[in-house]
């Protein structure tokens, strides 16, 4: 049975996204649904900050505690919102900013971290799915720019400031993709993932960025859709064994684990949506997302049963955004100066870089 609007109930376990601008009628009650937990947006949700103010506010209000909202707002090509938001640079932009001025580059990507944070919270949106914790390995279909780097230590480096510029404006930051998406070429929207590297090999370098941020507070991971036969036959994010043995026993995480998409091509041969989401949950996610598929979200919300996590709840509470700047009043801010005069500087030394 639907909750009514100012009931407290705990956060459930399931991201869903919406269709519009607004919220229609059926996705409002379904986000009564206990079982939720939050909203995902996309391109497709937003028409101007204004409007997105509006639909925050009105997702937030349907619930106490309110409702996450979340979006993929990491920069280069996957930013959702673009008319009146900055321009955010890929992040393979900074590893090559890093490789002549590292301290310049740490700096720069700590601004970035607080001004994507902070524009996106100033609207209502309580997190981006960020940091990019990848390795570029130079063949991968999906990955590529968005990461900072080939090296562990340099993704780690930069990874850490943006987060630390994310965390002062007031936003929870989300690992991705663990262990490591950056080693295979497939794209997992569209095709089952194989890396056949050994867990030792995995362990040595791409977890290395996931474990230095988990010591310095990252608030979530997101694991990968991806198989790695010699560790075990399950993907990553379906798997005990890479959730609960190494991300919470081995790596010492203590914060919440949210799937990909389950709608994604490498997770939907796991069964239908019900079937993905239970498997996700008895893995060891907390929260798990599904994306473009209304019928999908619906058959979730209609035959999976509703189990109240109280440990998912705290975790999931602690994502909740701390909006510190109004948007109307950004442009005053001296952060706000200065993190733009940063990016500014970032695009003019890359324009005399043409090899990016």
């Amino acid at each position: 049975m639907a909750s009514k609007p100012g009931k407290a109930m705990s956060l459930g376990s399931i991201m869903l996204d919406v269709q519009g601008l607004s919220l229609s009628a059926i996705e409002r009650e379904q986000l009564f649904d206990p079982k939720v937990a939050g909203v995902i947006l996309f391109s497709r949700n937003f028409e101007s900050a204004e409007q997105l103010q509006a639909l925050t506010e009105e997702i937030h209000a349907l619930r106490h505690p309110r409702l996450l909202i979340g979006v993929d707002h990491e920069g280069g090509r996957v930013q959702r919102f673009r008319h009146g938001f900055s321009r955010l640079p890929p992040m393979r932009l900074l590893g090559m900013l890093q490789k002549v001025d590292p301290q310049g580059a740490r700096d720069t990507a700590q601004k970035i971290g607080w001004l994507m944070a902070s524009e996106l919270l100033s609207v209502g949106v309580d997190f981006s799915f960020a940091p990019v914790l990848d390795l570029d390995y130079g063949g991968s279909k999906v990955i590529g720019d968005r990461s900072f780097g080939a090296n562990a230590e340099q993704v780690s480096d930069l990874a850490l400031a943006l987060m630390k510029g994310m965390h002062q404006a007031g936003m929870a930051a989300v690992g991705k993709h663990f262990p490591g998406h950056g080693f295979i070429e497939a794209d997992t929207h569209t095709e089952i993932a194989m890396d056949p590297r050994p867990l030792a090999q995995v362990w040595q370098h791409d977890i290395q960025p996931f474990l230095r941020l988990i010591e310095q507070g990252l608030d979530a991971v997101m694991p990968a859709h991806v198989i790695y036969p010699q560790v075990d036959a399950l993907p990553a994010g379906f798997s005990p064994f890479w959730l609960t043995r190494v991300l919470r026993q081995q790596c010492h995480f203590e914060g919440v684990i949210v799937s990909d998409d389950l709608s994604m091509q490498a997770a939907a041969v796991f069964g239908e949506a019900p079937q993905r989401v239970a498997r996700a949950l008895q893995a060891g996610c907390d929260l798990v997302l599904v994306c473009n598929d209304p019928a999908a979200a619906q058959q979730v919300l209609a035959e999976l049963p509703f189990e109240d996590n109280l440990l998912s709840h705290a975790r999931l509470i602690r994502l909740h955004g701390q909006s510190r700047i109004p948007w109307s009043k950004r442009h005053y801010s001296p952060q706000w100066q200065a993190a733009i005069s940063a990016l500014d500087h970032l695009n003019a030394w890359a324009e005399q870089h043409s090899r990016f």
